[in-house]
């Protein structure tokens, strides 16, 4: 498997490397917010000699109702991630939902995230996959619900015939469809996407998802298990994962998006220190 990197913020994910955290808010609601929990990150993996790229979505396209809050759109979204990047000299992970908004985003975002209902979109692929290569940054692809891990041969294939082979691509495993309203990780699957060539994340907080089924909103938004979100990422970096994908808020009642799935700003200096500890114990030890 190949180790990827960003030199221009010394980051590197794959095999021997520290594990990677994309972390932040599920969707941006200020500017305040946003910089309130990215500097909080930073601080506890500077803290941790972990690399840290901060994460929010500018708008939440897949949403349950059409009354669902979904962010402030491109242009004011890629305002206030450029304004973090800036102010607190982090790397930027962030959503594409349409082929006209590659280039806009590549330019701000050092990992572009394709989410995992547009994993098999070819030409949202192709073209995010083309202003990413061009703008130095990385694909960060999250593998569908839908799909078994080796069908994530695909979607590498396509990206490495659009960039004449390049190779900049990390998978992200978040669950498969099991029966109504739920999902289930197999972590086998760690290591069957890694088996294709690219290093391979654990978003344990959509994972723990329950899709459209919100009690609390008679099913107008998704449910989700917060107390399943260690579990599983514990269980994914044991299983070799070589990064995590999580989300967070000061207060995750009042998140504006899919609060039942996040953890609490608070509690992220404890969880990030147990992962470290379980990525060291899983680590192959150092050849003599």
């Amino acid at each position: 498997m190949a180790v990827l990197t960003l030199d221009r913020w010394n980051l590197a994910i794959g095999d021997g490397q520290p594990l990677l955290v994309i972390a932040g808010l599920n969707v941006l609601e200020s500017e305040a917010l946003a910089l309130e929990t990215a500097r909080e990150l930073k601080a506890v993996c500077e803290g941790l000699g972990l690399p840290f790229v901060f994460k929010a979505s500018f708008d939440k396209a897949n949403r349950s109702s059409i009354r669902s809050y979904r962010g402030p759109g491109l242009e004011e979204g890629l305002r206030v991630l450029a304004a973090v990047k800036r102010e607190l000299d982090v790397p930027i992970c962030t959503d594409i939902h349409a082929e006209a908004q590659a280039d806009a985003i590549a330019a701000v975002a050092d990992l572009v995230q394709i989410p995992a209902f547009l994993c098999r979109q070819t030409d949202l692929v192709v073209a995010t996959a083309r202003a990413t290569r061009a703008a130095g940054g990385l694909l960060h692809v999250k593998k569908g619900q839908f799909l078994a891990p080796w069908d994530c041969r695909n979607i590498l294939d396509k990206i490495r015939e659009a960039t004449d082979g390049a190779n900049f691509t990390i998978l992200c495993e978040r669950g498969a469809s099991f029966g109504y309203n739920n999902l289930v990780v197999d972590m086998l699957a760690i290591h069957e996407m890694q088996g294709l060539g690219a290093p391979v994340t654990i978003d344990a907080t959509h994972a723990v998802q329950l899709p459209g089924a919100d009690p609390k909103t008679n099913s107008a938004s998704t449910g989700g298990r917060r107390y399943g979100v260690p579990i599983l990422a514990k269980a994914a970096v044991a299983a070799g994962a070589d990064g995590v994908f999580l989300e967070f808020h000061p207060d995750p009642e009042k998140a504006l998006c899919d609060g039942p799935s996040c953890l609490p700003l608070a509690g992220a200096r404890e969880l990030l220190t147990a992962l470290k500890a379980v990525h060291a114990a899983v680590a192959p030890a150092p050849a003599s």
